[in-house]
């Protein structure tokens, strides 16, 4: 039915039946007649709309106007927001934990990590521990956290792309080396190095990239396979550093000559750090005396490490005569030849007390006696004392020169300086002075511990000969 006035839309549809109790309190000329009363609209309107029958007019209709699914339950909303506060919680725990380089689980479940933050991130918040308690297992499975684990690590990633490629100059470089995991698959290890726009050096580990192939070429497909995924051209590529394998430096059919082919900008970079360590295992080697010096330190941390009745009484000799508190006693590290020094130190600074440690192991009867005694036979002779100290200037030496080659924030300029004072260090120590200095060092730490005398090597050289055969420093 047509009017000549103005009606209410909301009010007009909902309370035109008339059905509704408030209908009898509305103005029946916003309903049906029609408002014509324009002299007083403003009052008359702003009256209506301030109206306790307007108001369920326009909330009804706005309440009809909502999903089916809210209007099932008024609670679904609130429900929602609750998950999502859940479950963000959980990917914050997750975090957390990938952040720390903490473990996930345990053998059971709920005595993991991530169990026992959850858990506690609950305590004062009952919608979470309600959801917990209702949704158990369900995003917190090995399959779901490996999932957004892989999702934040290939946001990091492009992340990192993303700031290569920002550069105003786009030119960066990469590094790579060869690992296994525990299982012993083989993996490649990928490193990316760039410098940002405020100078600042950046060294990234991207990735670790299963390999079933070792050879050159394929490496060099793995290298320009990741490169095309995180968009970035191999022309913006500056340099390329590997180990000494020849799978990697080959000259012909190694990685970096596959790469250099590609890209003529990108020269091969022998690892400094691999470079040292070698030199330092090469100088090591090159003297008997040395060498089985460092052999049998080796195998004095290992029966250390086997036998906690060896460890106890070293500890209480320690405690009886020593000043201060007991150095660990450990094996060399089988590879990495620069970080023997402290090893090295702990068993000189503990002479003594160790051969007295060994000396009442021999004496017990234990399984470990035969073995004992063998150590202590070896370490009361006095080549032993004169090859650690021997040892230990050369490592020592080129122990700080691996740390500074390390550094992220190193240059090649830098390196080449650091290289030259280690050098010039050295050469400055191959001489008869230095070398009767260690010798005469050596001969007092046997005259205090009553160690056999220093025997000269199957060459009968003379001491004041032996530098040219101990001091050796490949350049």
């Amino acid at each position: 039915m047509g009017t000549d006035g103005v009606l209410c839309f909301h009010c007009s549809k909902y309370f035109k039946t008339g059905k509704p109790a408030q209908a009898k309190s509305i103005d029946p000329a916003f309903v049906s007649t029609g408002f014509k009363n324009w002299k007083k609209a403003l009052e008359k309107c702003s009256m209506h709309e301030r109206s306790e029958g307007h108001n369920i007019a326009v909330t009804t209709a706005a309440y009809e106007n909502r999903p089916a699914t809210t209007q099932l339950s008024s609670g679904v909303s609130t429900q929602q927001a609750e998950n999502r506060a859940s479950l963000l919680k959980i990917i914050g725990g997750e975090m957390f934990l990938a952040r720390q380089g903490l473990a996930f689980r345990r053998h059971e479940h709920h005595q993991g990590n991530l169990d026992q933050l959850l858990k506690y991130k609950a305590e004062d918040d009952q919608s979470f521990t309600r959801w917990l308690s209702a949704k158990r297992g369900v995003h917190t499975s090995w399959d779901c956290q490996n999932e957004r684990i892989n999702l934040m690590s290939s946001s990091i990633i492009r992340t990192i792309a993303d700031e290569i490629q920002s550069l105003p100059v786009l030119q960066y470089s990469r590094i790579m080396d060869g690992t296994r995991d525990i299982s012993g698959v083989e993996q490649e290890a990928l490193c990316l190095r760039y410098v940002d726009t405020d100078l600042l050096v950046h060294e990234d580990f991207i990735g670790l990239y299963e390999t079933t192939s070792t050879t050159g070429e394929n490496l060099a497909r793995i290298i320009l396979d990741v490169l095309l995924r995180l968009n970035l051209p191999i022309s913006g590529l500056r340099g390329q550093a590997y180990d000494g394998a020849s799978n990697m430096s080959g000259m012909y059919s190694g990685a970096q000559a596959v790469i250099q082919r590609a890209q003529p900008l990108a020269p091969y970079i022998h690892c400094g750090a691999h470079c040292v360590n070698l030199i330092t295992q090469q100088a090591c080697s090159a003297s008997s005396v040395v060498r089985n010096a460092l052999d049998w330190i080796h195998e004095l941390g290992t029966f250390f490490g086997q036998s906690g009745k060896l460890k106890d009484k070293f500890k209480a000799i320690v405690a009886a005569e020593g000043e201060g508190p007991a150095l660990s006693i450990r094996p060399l590290c089988p590879t990495r030849w620069t970080v023997r020094s402290p090893a090295i130190r702990a068993v000189l600074s503990q002479y003594g007390m160790v051969l007295n440690a060994l000396d009442e192991m021999a004496a017990s009867n234990s399984g470990s006696a035969s073995r004992a005694e063998g150590l202590r036979v070896r370490l009361q002779q006095g080549n032993v004392v004169l090859g650690l100290l021997l040892a230990l200037d050369v490592i020592s030496e080129l122990e700080v020169l691996n740390a500074s080659l390390q550094k992220n924030t190193q240059t090649v300029e830098g390196m080449l300086s650091a290289v030259s004072l280690v050098q010039e260090s050295l050469k400055s120590q191959r001489n008869t002075e230095h070398f009767e200095a260690v010798f005469k060092e050596a001969g007092d730490m046997c005259d205090n511990l009553s160690l056999e005398t220093i025997v000269p090597p199957r060459t009968h050289r003379p001491p004041e000969r032996y530098s040219d055969q101990l001091w050796i420093f490949t350049e």
